[in-house]
């Protein structure tokens, strides 16, 4: 699960002008919005858990295509990769959960905060 922050330029309901704005995106959609301005924040209601779930479910599913897209690709520098794709896989998988779980863990304290 991707998190991301940009600083973006929006026109501000509460300020009635065009003001920086924070932005957060989870896997590439806005999950909050807050003016830098008046500090007006908007919250999109959105499940955590069933994006990582979909996410999660994408991957597994669309694995074997990829893996047969790539391999009819280019078959050598496949076959040649495959040893250390295998060998690192477990430290790639490692990372990519210790980053799902901060960004989990993060959503989750912030929407306690705000109910």
């Amino acid at each position: 699960m991707k998190k991301r922050k940009e600083l973006i330029y929006l026109q501000c309901a509460h300020c009635k002008e065009e003001t920086p704005h924070n932005v957060e995106y989870i896997n590439g959609d806005v999950y909050s919005m807050e003016c830098r301005t008046c500090g007006r924040e908007l919250t999109l209601n959105r499940d955590i858990m069933k994006e990582w779930y979909s996410e999660v479910y994408d991957r597994v599913t669309t694995k074997p295509t990829r893996l047969t897209e790539e391999y009819k690709e280019s078959r050598t520098p496949f076959v040649v990769r495959m040893p250390f794709r295998l060998a690192s896989k477990p430290y790639r998988l490692m990372r990519d959960l210790n980053d799902t779980q901060k960004t989990l863990r993060y959503y989750k304290n912030k929407q306690k905060k705000s109910s």
